[in-house]
């Protein structure tokens, strides 16, 4: 039997890993499924990760983001979410195949639902985070003991699922991929963003002009970066 954990480098599958690793020592595999669209710093943060559990990661691939955007010919959407498909689910089931029976640990807390495991009946599914009783503010308390610092962002770049407020933090502190976007959204002839979403462009050469003007997204300030680091989310009359 495999013991093997799902770390995505988010908060709840990092307290998970680095938790399981002091109270319940086992020849734990990590394993995270990249799509080669995630920020340097996530990138950073999962070779972190590899030190502190002592063990690499086993990231499982099946391409990459830009590439299969290439390939495919489309951008990913929300009527076409083939990205998570492909780079995520079909690599992480080829991988039980060959790694079961297996049980997976999963980063999901008490106090969100129950999911059922998807990966058939040889994969079983444990929920540590859910077994010791933890909730959010636990795995934001665990982490700041530890001293762990969770990116701002742990998915892809160019998800057409974020905010007006993710976009422009990319336009502003990452130029270069946005422009890259930009370049995928003119050799498509279609748009990240949705055009029904909101009353702003959709497509990011002008979304990027109107950030130009001065536009500032409801509920994002300059100001306020400071205090978007996780060791700051620790308590919660802070966070209200």
């Amino acid at each position: 039997m495999k013991h093997i954990v799902g770390l995505s480098g988010g908060k709840d599958s990092t307290a998970m890993a680095l938790r399981l690793a002091e109270i319940e020592p086992r020849d734990y595999a990590y394993i995270c499924t990249p799509t080669g669209n995630e920020p340097v710093q996530m990138q950073e943060h999962w070779r972190k990760l590899e030190v502190l559990l002592g063990k690499p990661l086993e990231r499982l691939t099946n391409g990459t983001l830009e590439g299969l955007i290439e390939s495919q010919h489309a951008l990913p959407s929300h009527r076409m979410r083939w990205c998570t498909r492909v780079l995520k689910i079909e690599p992480t089931i080829a991988y039980f195949k060959q790694n079961a029976p297996a049980v997976l640990y999963v980063g999901l807390r008490a106090d969100e639902e129950t999911r059922e495991g998807i990966y058939g009946d040889t994969v079983q599914s444990d929920f540590p985070l859910r077994r010791w009783g933890w909730v959010e503010q636990d795995v934001w308390d665990y982490l700041h003991c530890r001293g762990i610092t969770i990116p701002y962002r742990t998915d892809c770049e160019w998800c057409y699922d974020q905010t007006l407020r993710e976009w422009r933090k990319l336009y502003r502190d990452h130029r270069e991929s946005y422009m890259r976007a930009v370049a995928w959204e003119k050799q498509i002839g279609h748009t990240f963003r949705s055009p029904q979403r909101d009353t702003q462009p959709a497509a990011l050469v002008d979304l990027a002009a109107k950030f130009d003007t001065g536009y500032i997204p409801r509920g994002d300030t300059d100001q306020m970066n400071l205090f978007e680091a996780p060791e700051f989310r620790k308590c919660r009359v802070c966070s209200l």
